[in-house]
Order: C-alpha cells, then sequence, then structure tokens
C-alpha cells in the first residue's frame, strides 16, 4: 500500500501527558474485547500520565500517532523485566492503535519509531509478549524481522479461557 491508498496521512510525536485521555479511549476496546491485552481492567487518566511520564523520564521512547487532532495509535517500550538489572539493554514494546486506525500501515510506523530510539538509545534486542492466538499481531511482527523465541502455555486467563502467550524477539 502507498501512502495515497490511506486512510490516515498521520502526524507522528512523542506523547504528553495531556494524551493521556485518549489513549486510554484507545485502550478501553482492546481491553474489553480482545486478548491483545492480558489487562482486565482499565488505567487511570492520572496513571496513564504516570506512564507517559515515567517512560519519557527514563528516557524509553512513547510515540503517538495523531490524524485530525485525535490520538488514534501510539506505541512505546520499557525494559523487559525491570527489576533485574541484567535486562538492562532488553525492551520489551507496546503498539496500538484505535479499531478505524488498523491495517492502515500506522503500526508499523510506530514500531520502527521505536526500535530506532532503542536502537540509538545502546538498547540490544526488542520483546514482543502477545496472545498465541494473535494471528496477525504474530505476522506484523514476523513481517518487521521478529523471531518466535518462546512460548508459556495457559499463563493468562481472560474471558473465561486460559490463553497462551509468545516471545517474540529482534535484535537491534
Amino acid at each position: 500500500m502507498n501512502s495515497s491508498d490511506r486512510k490516515f496521512q498521520s502526524d507522528f510525536r512523542p506523547a504528553k501527558r495531556s494524551d493521556a485521555a485518549a489513549l486510554k479511549k484507545i485502550m478501553a476496546p482492546i481491553i474489553a474485547e480482545t486478548t491483545a491485552t492480558f489487562a482486565t481492567s482499565e488505567r487511570s487518566i492520572s496513571e496513564w500520565e504516570e506512564l507517559i511520564e515515567k517512560r519519557l523520564t527514563k528516557g524509553h521512547a512513547f510515540y503517538v500517532a495523531e490524524y485530525q487532532d485525535e490520538i488514534i495509535g501510539y506505541a512505546s517500550y520499557d525494559q523487559f523485566r525491570p527489576n533485574f538489572d541484567a535486562y538492562q539493554n532488553t525492551m520489551e514494546h507496546s503498539v496500538y492503535l484505535s479499531k478505524t486506525a488498523q491495517r492502515e500501515g500506522l503500526g508499523r510506523v510506530l514500531m520502527l519509531m521505536i526500535e530506532e530510539h532503542a536502537r540509538e538509545a545502546g538498547h540490544h534486542s526488542m520483546i514482543g509478549v502477545i496472545d498465541a492466538d494473535n494471528a496477525a499481531s504474530i505476522a506484523f511482527h514476523v513481517a518487521l524481522g521478529y523471531d518466535i523465541t518462546g512460548r508459556i502455555p495457559k499463563v493468562g486467563h481472560k474471558f473465561d479461557r486460559w490463553l497462551d502467550i509468545l516471545f517474540l524477539q529482534k535484535f537491534l
């Protein structure tokens, strides 16, 4: 798909605390309707504000996609297993889009932005932790050069069923 075929000609920028309500709005249906996240409850606006500030203060990326003054997606990363210094150069990422912004190439742009940020910051690898049944997310990651490096069966429980996770990794 070339850029002229896209429904959205988005702007991309670092997240701000004032984006918190929009991020909450993006995540509400994802939490309520999908296993793209294993979260079962929403963050408050103040929790989103704290998350944005904490990641940016630590020097980690947090970008948003904006279309006509509306936030339609975001990507961010933080240290994988942050309580252990040995993982200080391995990052875990999140990329989420509103329903209307999916399959427009925005996730790819956001992912490439956070990968470049992490690479420039000297990090070694990026990890995605994905529901093993989420074929679209797995295909997305594989197309961007991620390898499936592990599976943990029945580690999450949501919607009255057990869920497996896959670890996908890309060396930066």
